[in-house]
């Protein structure tokens, strides 16, 4: 009885993450293309971006590589031809399926302007940050556990920092005036802090405090 009664929670569950998935596998062939025709998604004049994928750049190309010398292999000493067919199209897939979250990665850079500071990864992550609900922005260098994922709210003393980490690591920290709403993957959540990674940071914060609101008997943008 509890099973049954538990099935329409379960079945939208399910349905949930399958619509997850295939939002996820469309934006990956839509980063692709924008990748091959050069467009960086959101791009326009007084927009500057900021890449935060150096450092897994050369990792990922390595996995796709070996991912075609996979399907190349396999083609070799299966000798089966319906398997072959199937571990074609599998690995075929799978190749694309790894260019494409790469291309997500350069085609999805944080971008800053006038307005404030938008934060993503890929195209999964987009959170905009106005100048005037950031208090301060830092060089924060940190490693975090392995276990911990892209995106992950952290408790602490003033309230909920989200770290928006690039294989397992983060370097800049902005803290915020006041807790803000910022939307996510799973939901809607409020925090006081955001913590995430680019390829150049000390340049990202230089250019973020310039945009900082003054504050009496402070200088905007400094120290």
């Amino acid at each position: 009885m509890l099973l049954f009664a538990a099935m329409p929670d379960l079945l939208r569950s399910a349905v949930a993450l399958v619509r997850r998935g295939v939002v996820f596998e469309l934006r990956l062939y839509r980063s692709l293309f924008r990748w091959v025709a050069r467009r960086t998604h959101g791009l326009a004049p007084g927009v500057e971006p900021f890449g935060y994928a150096r450092a897994v750049t050369p990792v990922m190309w390595l996995w796709i590589f070996g991912s075609a010398l996979e399907v190349f292999f396999l083609d070799l000493v299966i000798p089966w031809q319906p398997v072959r067919v199937v571990a074609f199209v599998l690995g075929a897939w799978g190749f694309v399926w790894m260019v494409g979250l790469l291309a997500s990665l350069k085609v999805y850079p944080h971008l800053m302007s006038d307005a404030g500071l938008r934060l993503r990864y890929g195209a999964s992550v987009d959170v905009t940050v106005p100048w005037q609900a950031v208090e301060t922005i830092t060089v924060d260098r940190r490693d975090l556990p392995s276990s911990v994922r892209t995106l992950q709210p952290v408790e602490t003393a003033r309230g909920t920092d989200l770290q928006i980490a690039v294989s397992g690591q983060v370097n800049v920290h902005a803290a915020l005036r006041r807790p803000l709403t910022v939307p996510t993957p799973k939901g809607d959540r409020v925090v006081t802090g955001l913590t995430f990674l680019t390829d150049d940071p000390r340049a990202l914060v230089t250019r973020a405090r310039a945009h900082l609101p003054s504050r009496p008997g402070r200088p905007t943008g400094r120290g």
